[in-house]
Order: C-alpha cells, then structure tokens, then sequence
C-alpha cells in the first residue's frame, strides 16, 4: 500500500500514513491505502482495534493537492458515484473508519489539517499530543470539507463552532481542540494513554463493543423511536452470543474474561 503500512501485532492493527517528508499529505495512494487498510482491519476477527498514526514531525497536513490537480479526469471518476448517498473515495477513506466493527484510535501530533483532519475524525477516539495544529484548511483553497466533515462534524461540536471553524479555517492547538471535542485527551505521554485505553477495551466483550460503536452510530441524529427499537434489537443479538454469557461468569466469579474472536 503506497503511502500506508498496514502492521499487525497482537491483537491491536496499527495504520500508519507514511509520507514524512510530506508531512504524510494524502496523495492517490494514501487514500487507496487507507481504504485497503480498512478492508482487512474488517476481515480480521481476533482484533480489538485499530491504531492510526502519522510518520514523522505530523499526523497529515491534508491533501496533496499538486498530486490532484495533475490529473482532472482522475478526480471526476473518483467522486462519481451511481448512488449519490454513498461515499466516494475521498469519503471512504475517512468513513471506512467508521464502518468498522471495531474501535479505532487516531493519534495525533504536529499537523493535523484539512483531509487529513478528517481522516482523525473518522476514528472513534483521538488522542492528542500538547504540539497538535488543527485546522479546517480547505477555507484557504475555497472549498468546503468533502471526506464525511458533514457527518463527524455535527457529532461532535455545535452548528456555530463547526461554521466558524469551516468558514475561516482557524488553527487550533490542542487545548482548544479539546475544548471543542475535536479530540478526546490531550497527553504529554500518549502510548501511555493509549495503553491505558486499550487495555479498557480488552476487558469487554468485543460484540458489546463492535455493537456500541454501530449502535451510537445509528441512533445519534434518529427518533426516539427508532433509537429504542434498535437498540432492543441489538441487545436480543448480543443476548444470543456466547462472548455476552463469558461476560457473565467471568463477573459472578470475580475473574478476568477471555472472550471469542469477535463475531
């Protein structure tokens, strides 16, 4: 995957955007890698979760637009799309991360713009070191967020924060960041961060897990109705499992669980 390594150690999938001397730009090939990294992060059933990280001095700096503009025809083909409701590539390569059964953690440091800002927001937690930039750059090329900034976006800040973000492509730094929700902890020791949270997921089933995140992801913008209903479905499904009954005599015999591959 040109752009991406893809490593697996354990339980945990590491995603590296590997472009340092670009400050990992997303290029053709990022967004492919990333796309492909997600595919096979969803095939593998014995992972509890998925780290995604930058190489070098920054998480992305966004797009490569050099990389883009060279090639017109290419862009057209890559947003066409038959169903206007589903996600191009440039969506894909941040929504994929969504879609995954699976929680995944982004973790950030120096530049974190535009694309690839989006890109974080598609994880399920960041986690920030006290040198992150944040910015919604695409305010400086005339453009409007297109890689799912619509979706993540109003799921995490309100309507008049999110617009003034978009509208003037502000940096932020990391304190402000989490002030906004933009990430999730801001740490001067982020492996220990990340170790800690990881080993709180280990510690649940991952049907529970895979659910919560498909569930939370369901029911955020629905009714209440719809809410209800799902959720009482999704409960009956994990009811059903066996990693929902190990859970269980795990709890009444004060023990460690050791859980199934994720169904």
């Amino acid at each position: 995957m040109s752009g991406v390594r893809y490593e697996v150690e354990g339980d945990v999938a590491t995603v590296t955007l590997d472009r340092p001397d670009k400050h990992n730009a997303l290029d053709w090939g990022v967004l492919s890698g990333l796309v492909e990294a997600q595919r096979r992060a969803a095939r593998d059933k014995r992972l509890r979760a998925v780290v995604l990280r930058g190489a070098g001095p920054s998480f992305s700096s966004g797009l490569d637009f050099p990389s883009f503009t060279k090639q017109p025809l290419r862009i057209l083909r890559a947003f066409f799309k038959l169903d206007p409701t589903a996600a191009n590539l440039f969506q894909e390569a941040a929504m994929g991360f969504r879609a995954l059964p699976l929680p995944v953690v982004a973790m950030l440091h120096g530049r974190c713009y535009g694309g690839g800002l989006q890109v974080a927001l598609g994880a399920d937690f960041r986690i920030a070191t006290p040198d992150l930039e944040m910015s919604i750059l695409e305010a400086k090329w005339g453009l409007v967020p297109d890689m799912s900034g619509m979706v993540t976006l109003r799921e995490l800040m309100p309507i008049d924060q999110a617009k003034r973000l978009t509208m003037t492509g502000a940096t932020l730094g990391a304190d402000r960041a989490l002030a906004l929700h933009l990430v999730t902890e801001v740490s001067a020791e982020p492996e220990a961060a990340l170790a800690t949270l990881l080993s709180e997921l280990r510690g649940r089933s991952p049907d529970s897990v895979a659910a919560t995140k498909a569930l939370f992801h369901a029911t955020w913008n629905a009714s209440e109705g719809a809410a209800l209903a799902r959720e009482s479905l999704v409960q009956l499904g994990l009811l059903a499992g066996p990693n929902q009954r190990i859970a269980m005599k795990a709890n009444f015999a004060k023990q460690p669980p050791r859980f199934l591959p994720r169904r």
